[in-house]
């Protein structure tokens, strides 16, 4: 049981989630023998791959915060590596031998987009109260009254791995709408994550 629980506190710090908007799984996946691993007491190395300096570290930080506050040894991938050696598999690799890492968390954002979002109020202006106010302005104009609101979208993809043996354990790709913080998120997708993961485990 240590080792199954283990692995979804693990899972569930990686995944982004929302503080405003719901957590939405788009996909998740684990290895058969996943639920075996334990990383209680290990050292894990928190990843984000990104060319963003300061998200990077910021990301990182967060993570290795929550890792660490589950019995995990949650270490930032800055403090561990040089960053010309970063991006090098076999150094980074030496590296993690080095420091005799268990495992390592990765963090990627796939994507992110704005959408306008229009509230119901407009509809009580008078330009749409009837039909022949709003005849004329319907043919002529192309913009809403007032300014829409814009929901910010992100897709993340968040992966845990076993450096061992280099495989993959378990998989998600999350969709957050309109997250206030980094720091915030990573907290907040803790109990979603982890219900998601022991959902999987049980079956």
């Amino acid at each position: 049981m240590l080792c199954r629980r283990s692995l979804i506190t693990l899972a569930a710090v990686i995944t982004l989630g929302s503080t405003v908007g719901a957590v939405k799984f788009l996909s998740t996946w684990a290895a058969p023998d996943a639920p075996t691993v334990s990383f209680k007491g290990q050292k894990v190395v928190a990843l984000v791959l990104s060319d963003d300096q300061s998200l990077r570290m910021s990301g990182e930080e967060a993570l290795a915060r929550e890792l660490t506050a589950r019995g995990i040894q949650g270490v930032a991938a800055y403090r561990l590596i040089p960053p010309p050696e970063l991006k090098d598999p076999e150094r980074a690799r030496s590296w993690f031998e080095r420091e005799s890492v268990a495992g390592v968390v990765t963090l990627r954002p796939v994507s992110e987009s704005k959408e306008k979002r229009y509230g119901p109020d407009m509809f009580a202006t008078p330009t749409y109260s009837t039909l022949w106010s709003y005849y004329p302005y319907g043919w002529t104009t192309v913009y809403v009254i007032g300014p829409p609101r814009i929901d910010t979208r992100i897709v993340v993809e968040s992966l845990v791995y076993q450096v061992s043996t280099g495989k993959l354990l378990w998989g998600a790709v999350s969709e957050t709408t309109n997250p206030k913080s980094l720091q915030s998120l990573v907290a907040d997708i803790v109990k979603e994550a982890a219900k998601k993961i022991e959902k999987q485990f049980r079956s």
